[in-house]
């Protein structure tokens, strides 16, 4: 069988060693009777683990070259390789409107794309699991106050319980890229609804941190306009890093009170 060269359009970097592989691959035991979904398998080296383990395992990738690698090194996968890319999929149609896990050593250069459809399609992935980007994977597992809590932290950990499992060399890919790398799992958590207005709350959570150093009374003009009443509140006197999710579904909340204010007032 040829091998797979890694494409750097891509952000293709393969992992070489196996029982790194393993240890990832292991990560989904979390959730033992939902099916798999592994992005970018690549050569497999992750998918030979995981279709060890008594479930249906489904693998999605975008690289005509990697799926003619896979069908030939597991024929056992045939119905179940997806040509396609991720992000464009509908997850609907992968298990029949099913919830599954999410899996994979994720292309770095879109990871955070990825996690984005997982939060659209949480209801669908009660777990998350892989190896990213060191840098992303302590952002999203970072806690309030921290330098590297952002939106990622907070949108994420709104629906997910976050754990961040163990640091990855390097040396252990080939090409290697130039940072260290993590694994991380995500778990939905108990939370429904969030008591606030979804699609608000995303709005204000990344509009605050794109202006991260200055006050919430400042990166928040914006959205409300300068001549706010509610501004004088002393939640404003704060910067976005220093609010829990919890604050900031009450920020979203008298956010949207104030601008139906303001709506009622015009009229």
């Amino acid at each position: 069988m040829r091998l797979v060269k890694p494409k750097k359009f891509l952000g293709q970097h393969f992992l070489k060693d196996l029982k790194v592989a393993q240890d990832i691959a292991d990560t989904v035991d979390s959730q033992p009777e939902l099916p798999v979904l592994e992005v970018g398998p690549g050569m497999g080296v992750l998918t030979q683990f995981l279709v060890k383990k008594e479930r249906t395992v489904k693998v999605v990738e975008v690289d005509y070259e990697s799926v003619a690698y896979l069908r030939e090194a597991f024929p056992s996968l045939e119905d179940h390789i997806i040509e396609d890319d991720f992000l464009k999929m509908n997850l609907n149609r992968t298990f029949d409107g099913n919830p599954f896990v999410l899996t994979g050593n994720y292309p770095y250069n879109i990871s955070s794309q990825i996690f984005f459809k997982m939060l659209d399609n949480k209801e669908l992935i009660p777990c998350c699991t892989g190896m990213i980007q060191k840098e992303v994977a302590e952002r999203i597992a970072a806690g309030p106050g921290s330098k590297t809590y952002g939106i990622l932290s907070v949108l994420i950990q709104a629906w997910y319980e976050v754990e961040y499992l163990f640091t990855v060399s390097e040396h252990v890919f080939n090409p290697p890229p130039k940072v260290k790398s993590a694994v991380i799992r995500m778990t939905r958590n108990q939370t429904h609804d969030l008591g606030c207005n979804e699609k608000l709350f995303k709005q204000v959570v990344k509009t605050t941190f794109n202006q991260r150093r200055k006050t919430l009374r400042n990166s928040i003009k914006p959205i409300l306009g300068k001549e706010s009443s509610i501004l004088q509140d002393e939640i404003f006197n704060k910067r976005p890093e220093q609010l829990s999710v919890q604050q900031f579904v009450e920020l979203t909340n008298m956010v949207e009170k104030e601008l139906v204010l303001m709506n009622s007032q015009q009229h």
